[in-house]
């Protein structure tokens, strides 16, 4: 896989910073004073430029569940962050979008950095750090029509470093049928697996209102091969969402005891389901 156009760079009038490579769109934001703000720029691009072809390199071992340690840093990342979940089938691109934020992240945050908060959000998974000031997180519980569900508000002693959101509708084929897993983590690489998994394990095996189809036949190279990805659900009654909520609600719990993740939100036609002390289920007032 190679892609003919570079890195790409281009600054709002907000002040974040959009990086682009190939599938990879990160926003990047910096708060603090300005020469501290640009200089964590900086540092954001550098680091970002040889990340995707560096990853390229590396896929086949990428896309296969076990095999020897990679070279790069953000495939080291994901395979140190798939492991601690290897009792599921998993590869390490399971972890591909939060650790590329996590990366990026790390490079703007070397020591005496001097910003009150940074995060990288890299198409919804989120790698995210503050000093003091709380950060507010609105979750999105249907990806179709946006409708917000639960809250979350993260502050500097709370352990959470990433948050990630998978679902069957989002960018990545899933095994489930969740509308939306979004989970809580220490880094958003950990984040990024977990919900995958958790979202895979939000399903009716079976039910007559799903379709499936072997994953290779949607994406010749996906790491999932023959596996059966779920391509449409119909509807559903209420007794089903919660069913199927129930067994994502128990591996997420799980993940929570075991320490892998701090909270997660699972969302199914219109029902919703949440753990962890970090999310509220209140509306939020913010978008």
């Amino acid at each position: 896989m190679s892609f003919r156009e570079g890195p790409g760079m281009q600054m709002a009038r907000d002040g974040r910073m959009r990086l682009t490579h190939g599938p990879i769109d990160l926003i990047v934001t910096a708060k603090g004073p300005a020469e501290a703000r640009e200089a964590a720029l900086r540092r954001a691009h550098d680091a970002f430029a040889p990340v995707l072809s560096t990853l390229c390199e590396e896929l086949p071992r990428l896309r296969a569940a076990q095999g020897a340690l990679p070279a790069g840093p953000v495939a080291r990342r994901m395979v140190a962050a798939s492991a601690p979940f290897a009792e599921n089938f998993v590869t390490p691109m399971a972890a591909v979008a939060g650790a590329v934020a996590d990366h990026v992240l790390a490079a703007m945050l070397t020591p005496g950095h001097g910003l009150d908060s940074a995060h990288v959000n890299n198409g919804g998974d989120i790698a995210l750090w503050t000093r003091q000031t709380p950060l507010r997180l609105a979750i999105c519980e249907d990806p179709i029509i946006r409708a917000p569900g639960g809250r979350a508000i993260i502050g500097p002693a709370d352990d959470i470093g990433g948050v990630a959101t998978s679902g069957w509708r989002g960018r990545s084929q899933s095994l489930g049928i969740a509308d939306a897993v979004t989970v809580l983590a220490r880094d958003a690489a950990s984040a990024d697996v977990a919900a995958t998994l958790i979202a895979n394990a939000v399903d009716l095996p079976g039910h007559p209102a799903i379709s499936r189809a072997p994953a290779q036949d949607l994406a010749p190279d996906s790491d999932l091969g023959p596996r059966l990805v779920t391509t449409d659900v119909g509807p559903l009654t209420p007794q089903d969402a919660r069913q199927a909520l129930d067994a994502g609600h128990a591996l997420a719990q799980d993940y929570i005891r075991r320490g892998l993740i701090r909270a997660a939100c699972l969302a199914l036609a219109g029902e919703r389901t949440a753990l962890g002390d970090a999310i509220s289920q209140e509306e939020p007032e913010y978008a």
